[in-house]
């Protein structure tokens, strides 16, 4: 049997609405774990500079089986039976050259039970690689650790778009959800306004002093305003779920929504916020990051066509005892370190060389295809920037307009209702017929609905501004 969660209540206006979907929403907390997952991968590409210590045991093994060999007189079999056990502990230093510095030490044992022999080895190797060609190709450890920061970096800027991109979701959705409120508003003034209009119809229709049809009229008009009514509930149970939805809570959750049909007046220049939107938004960046990549792949790319040199060094000291099975083994074990002291060292230097001489062409195809793929990004690039300038050019311009057009209807709005009350006045006292009041009820429910449509629509195009910008023209600063 499963509890039942508590309801809540929310009280939320804009501000709140997006703090709580920032803090609930999925689409935030995935992105957030990709992000973790590029901090984790830059990590884990630092840790590549530092030293690594390895710890390694054979404890024990045994083998008793047949194995081959063969030798210009022909195939022979012999048997083993055999105990191994053994432990060795290895230092690598990787430097930022792509090389590294080793030291290995480690002790192994093997018994010999055919043989009733006991092998003990004792032995420490200090070595040095170093892959020439990391000069002048392809330097892999610090190619690795740039493309964990680009990495890095892009999961950074998918966070803060989406983050913007959330923003304006839940302005969209809080607004559209006010708009349905506000229309449910407006539907039931309308609804006191024709049950008023309807009692006073139907009073002078029994003293006589208008129509039968005129008093039917008002009867299915005021059935239509009440339909209207109740659709615009049916629409705001409906738009209530949907903002529940983005922000994340329980749609058992109650909303109550904190906002009168308020703004400021902004005054957005465009090439401010062009230069702005080319500086801060992050397409332009992932283009560069890409840019970066695909610059590292074409080193890569012609590196592989390159001369190759590898150039190695190492000093060795190796003790070997060989005694009889039954020996003890701190026996054993003494004998392989009298010896590695006693033995001449073991040391060598080498110089690899690998050339290339024929891929027929293989390699410049693929050194110009990644040309190709740089080139491409690159006006993809300049494509991003144009299309960047173009949209926010003709926000601004649609904003400014916006603006215009709500200080209009906020005006409209006051003479609609003045207007009204004129009109209404008029139908009381019998001078004008009901079909007069249906058209200023009318202009006045137009007037109500496109001054709201109005504000809606400019209060988006600040948020998507501040979205296409990076920029909160309201309060006047960066998104942080």
């Amino acid at each position: 049997m499963g509890f039942a969660v508590e309801a809540e209540t929310y009280h939320l206006d804009l501000e709140k609405s997006i703090e709580l979907a920032k803090s609930k929403s999925y689409s935030m907390m995935r992105l957030e774990q990709d992000l973790k997952i590029a901090e984790y991968n830059l990590k884990a590409a630092t840790s590549r500079f530092k030293t690594h210590i390895d710890l390694n045991f054979v404890t024990p093994q045994y083998t008793e089986t047949v194995r081959q060999y063969e030798d210009s007189t022909g195939i022979s079999f012999y048997p083993i039976k055999q105990m191994n056990y053994q432990g060795n502990i290895s230092v690598n230093q990787p430097l930022p050259t792509d090389g590294y510095f080793y030291a290995r030490s480690g002790l192994s044992n093997y018994d010999d039970y055919f043989r009733d022999l006991r092998s003990t080895n004792l032995n420490t190797r200090l070595g040095f690689v170093q892959p020439l060609h990391a000069f002048y190709g392809y330097n892999t450890i610090r190619s690795s650790f740039k493309q964990a920061e680009l990495a890095y970096e892009r999961s950074q800027k998918q966070l803060k778009r989406e983050e913007l991109n959330l923003i304006y979701n839940v302005s969209n959705a809080f607004y559209n959800l006010l708009s349905v409120q506000k229309s449910t508003e407006f539907a039931s003034m309308d609804l006191e306004r024709q049950t008023e209009a309807q009692t006073i119809s139907k009073n002078k229709y029994e003293a006589g002093l208008i129509r039968e049809v005129d008093a039917l009229q008002m009867e299915v008009d005021l059935a239509e305003a009440q339909n209207n009514y109740e659709l615009a509930l049916v629409n705001q149970g409906a738009a209530m779920n949907v903002f529940k939805e983005i922000l994340g809570i329980e749609l058992s959750d109650s909303v109550v929504l904190m906002s009168e049909l308020k703004y400021d007046v902004v005054i957005v220049d465009s090439d401010q916020a062009v230069q702005l939107a080319l500086e801060n938004r992050l397409e332009i960046r992932e283009q560069e990051i890409q840019i970066e990549l695909n610059k590292l792949n074409l080193k890569q790319q012609r590196a592989a066509g390159m001369i190759r040199a590898d150039l190695t060094a190492y000093y060795e000291k190796v003790g070997v005892s060989e005694q009889h099975v039954k020996t003890a083994f701190t026996e054993s074990l003494k004998g392989s370190g009298k010896d590695f002291v006693n033995r001449p060292q073991n040391f060598g230097v080498g110089l690899s060389i690998s050339i290339p001489l024929l891929d027929w062409g293989e390699n410049r195809a693929l050194v110009n295809a990644a040309k190709s793929r740089l080139k491409q990004n690159e006006l993809q690039k300049t494509e991003v920037q144009r299309s960047i300038e173009r949209e926010v050019r003709n926000l601004v311009a649609d904003l400014n307009s916006s603006l215009k057009r709500l200080q209009l209807l906020e005006k409209n709005v006051v003479v609609a209702e003045k207007s009204f009350e004129i009109t209404r006045q008029r139908y009381s006292d019998g001078d004008i017929d009901s079909q007069a009041l249906a058209l200023e009820r009318n202009r006045l429910n137009n007037a109500y609905n496109s001054h709201l449509r109005s504000y809606i629509s400019y209060q988006l195009m600040l948020a998507e501004l501040m979205r296409k910008t990076f920029f909160d023209f309201q309060r006047n600063k960066l998104v942080e």
